[in-house]
């Protein structure tokens, strides 16, 4: 079989305007929800793409901290490529998809770090291996493995079990103007429902597949 022959047959939900809540966070709220409950693994896996200032645009999956009507979390180091690439230019999408369920929803909008406060509270949060491992590892640069595991090493003994949230690490928010939400249908006659921010208020449109 070659590879465009692989076909897959959606036929797990439908997308109806007449059952989408008015809110883009209530809909997407429910649909996380629901993926948690199908156990789809990772539900909290998105991708992110940037781009950099000459216009390459780069992906990469990063996991989602914390959303809510304010946008959508994520933590990251600020000197990494994706940190460069969002202080050049602060603009960003997110993919989500959730194959079990058939579904994916698209986020595009405006990124801005969050408050430091934010970042602290998640970084303490965190396993203490995570948080040295944001010291080891200078992100994004060309390294060894010898020389993280060396920086790991030097920074545990420099902090023990209590490292400081490093200055060049810490958290983004995507404030979202635009949301699309993705059911897979049969024939390819997907449901397409985006919810677009106009004059301050939510418009939702159905988009052609």
């Amino acid at each position: 079989m070659s590879v465009a022959d692989l076909r897959q047959t959606y036929d797990r939900g439908v997308l109806l305007e007449s059952h989408a809540a008015a809110s883009p966070f209530d809909q997407f709220t429910l649909w996380f929800d629901e993926a948690l409950t199908a156990k789809v693994p990772e539900p909290n896996a998105m991708t992110l793409a940037t781009v950099d200032p000459t216009g390459q645009p780069s992906a990469r999956t990063v996991l989602i901290k914390n959303f809510n009507e304010r946008g959508f979390v994520f933590f990251t180091n600020y000197d990494s490529r994706k940190g460069h690439d969002l202080a050049a230019e602060p603009r960003a999408s997110l993919l989500f998809f959730w194959q079990p369920l058939e579904r994916q929803v698209r986020i595009e909008g405006t990124v801005e770090k969050v408050s430091e406060a934010e970042s602290d509270a998640y970084y303490e949060s965190r396993p203490v291996g995570s948080r040295l491992g944001a010291w080891a590892s200078p992100q994004s640069q060309p390294t060894t493995r010898e020389a993280l595991e060396a920086n790991e090493h030097l920074y545990r003994e420099r902090f023990g079990d209590d490292p400081p949230r490093p200055p060049h690490w810490g958290g983004y928010r995507l404030v979202p103007h635009a949301l699309e939400f993705w059911q897979g249908r049969p024939s390819r006659l997907h449901d397409r429902l985006r919810y677009r921010l106009t004059d301050g208020q939510w418009v939702i449109e159905r988009l052609a597949p």
